[in-house]
């Protein structure tokens, strides 16, 4: 069986940040492959709502805001209570701010506190959380959405690179130490998403110097969550998803 054989029919899979975006796209693919989704958010409650209600299998939202400890086990006691089982955890929920890198006075204390409670922390608590019930799943896995930010000198800001870093190498920490659950992470370069939206002179940017000529989408992302979820020997790998971007430094 080839790995984009490989059936996720009545798998339960949590996806944080998947109101719309890079989680929205992964949430659906997912749920097109047969699998249960717990939608996640912290906040857009009636996106997720909606999110939820127009999945293609029966699936749920929770409203958790991944930075509060007793709400990342409450997340995924909802996922265990509501089917019984989790195979798939999406850690897609993440924080940021446009700080220059070369303007360090910018870069404050609670910019770079925020960025890594929501992109560290708050990922690292709900996989902690996770784990043990992952690894009672036939495939349990682990997608850590990350940032070729973490690869390079380049992204919003100083303190979401750091982030991004950290991820990465959990990812290959865990991937390590922690199977046979697998662990991969989705790097992207810039993406058009809502969070992005105002962003205009760097897709210009992107437009006008990556090989593709455009940034990336959310389904481009969503489709590299499902190589990782999907390919049963993959564990570890960072895949970098920029069109090109990285080949540009």
């Amino acid at each position: 069986m080839s790995s984009t054989d490989t059936d996720l029919t009545g798998r339960v899979a949590i996806v944080t940040g998947a109101s719309s975006g890079i989680g929205e796209a992964t949430a659906r693919h997912l749920a097109d492959r047969g699998v249960h989704v717990v939608v996640n958010s912290a906040r857009s409650v009636d996106a997720g709502r909606a999110v939820a209600e127009s999945l293609s299998t029966p699936s749920v939202y929770v409203q958790a805001d991944i930075t509060d400890e007793a709400a990342d086990r409450e997340l995924v006691a909802a996922a265990l209570d509501t089917y019984g089982r989790l195979d798939i955890l999406v850690n897609n929920a993440g924080w940021t701010t446009r700080v220059p890198h070369d303007d360090l006075d910018a870069l404050t204390d609670d910019i770079l506190r925020r960025t890594f409670e929501v992109n560290v922390f708050g990922t690292w608590w709900l996989t902690r959380a996770a784990m043990p019930h992952l690894r009672r799943s036939p495939d349990g896995n682990v997608v850590n959405i990350t940032s070729i930010a973490g690869l390079r000198p380049v992204g919003s800001s100083i303190a979401y690179g750091m982030s991004k870093a950290a991820l990465n190498l959990l990812t290959v920490d865990l991937a390590k130490h922690c199977g046979p659950v697998r662990v991969n992470a989705v790097a992207p370069g810039l993406v058009a998403t809502p969070w992005t939206a105002d962003w205009d002179d760097l897709h210009a940017a992107m437009a006008a110097l990556t090989p593709v000529r455009r940034s990336g989408t959310p389904e481009d992302c969503a489709r590299a969550v499902m190589a990782c979820v999907t390919n049963t020997f993959m564990t570890g790998s960072v895949v970098v998803v920029d069109g090109g971007t990285i080949t540009l430094m």
